[in-house]
């Protein structure tokens, strides 16, 4: 029996233990821990088989931080650490050290670099060699339209690395709902070239946060549509983006229940991949139960 539904983008932190350089701009409502556990209620009431957590910190602590929730969690399914992957040799012997772990990605927060071309430089070329060679699939925070770009042009140059595009590449809500019809264009065009190549995948995360404080399913909507049109239902996951969100003044609950909403006029079968199967399938998730 295979985990029908999925959170695919889920963060926790401990500001106490780990060091997360992003916490000086951001509001003080997400400067306390958070831990899975804080969601048990919420999942189970949603029916929300497990999640997937991802990495905020471009360090090994924060990744750790990770993997003892697993250990402390039946939710994780799985986790999307953090290894540095302009230095391969560092990188494979981090993974090496995880091996029994239940990693089941790789992400870099190429949005935060000083260097926008960081992402196709030679070192990082080899450490994405690195993650196909472990079967291990590349999540990407691209957040401009050039980030997106850069995704076509990974996937391209590694044909067997699945490369997931997280927040959906920041769609700019605000500038659409303004009448900024160029800067929504360039968006959309970014990320139908992300799109062109299979082996790139994204998530439908962070749209509240990308939209502003008291955004609605309709403010979203057209963001998901232009994904939908691009991507198909068989190459988006849904995410919360919990507790990020709350910056939104998005809850768990609304995220998630506005991100089904978006989904409204979708088949069943359609909604059953964006709200789950996708990811199972992306992060390699075994079945619950195997199926005969």
């Amino acid at each position: 029996m295979p985990y029908d539904v999925v959170d695919a983008h889920l963060q926790v932190w401990d500001p106490e233990s780990v060091h997360y350089p992003w916490m000086a701009q951001d509001p003080h409502l997400l400067h306390r821990t958070y831990r899975v556990r804080d969601l048990d209620g919420a999942l189970d009431e949603h029916h929300v088989d497990g999640v997937v957590l991802v990495q905020s910190a471009d360090n090994r602590a924060d990744s750790e931080h990770l993997l003892f929730q697993a250990l402390c969690s039946p939710h994780v399914l799985g986790v999307v650490a953090w290894v540095p992957l302009d230095t391969p040799d560092e990188a494979a012997a981090q993974l090496d050290q995880w091996r029994v772990e239940p990693i089941v990605g790789i992400s870099h927060h190429v949005d935060r670099e000083d260097d926008t071309q960081w992402l196709l430089g030679d070192r990082v070329d080899e450490g994405l060699t690195l993650l196909t060679e472990r079967r291990l699939v590349l999540d990407l925070p691209a957040t401009t339209p050039e980030l997106l770009r850069h995704v076509a042009t990974v996937a391209d140059r590694h044909p067997k690395l699945t490369v997931v595009v997280d927040h959906l590449g920041s769609p700019p809500l605000p500038a659409l709902r303004a009448g900024d019809s160029a800067t929504w264009q360039r968006w959309t065009t970014a990320l139908e070239i992300a799109a062109e190549a299979p082996n790139v995948v994204a998530k439908l995360a962070g749209l509240g946060r990308a939209a502003g404080p008291g955004w609605t399913v309709d403010d979203v909507r057209p963001a998901v549509d232009h994904a939908l049109a691009v991507f198909g239902p068989e190459r988006l996951m849904a995410g919360s983006d919990w507790p990020t969100a709350l910056d939104a003044h998005g809850s768990w609950d609304e995220v998630w229940g506005g991100l089904r909403a978006t989904l409204a006029d979708l088949d069943e079968a359609a909604v059953a991949r964006v709200m789950g199967r996708t990811a199972v399938e992306t992060y390699g998730i075994p079945p619950l139960v195997p199926e005969r």
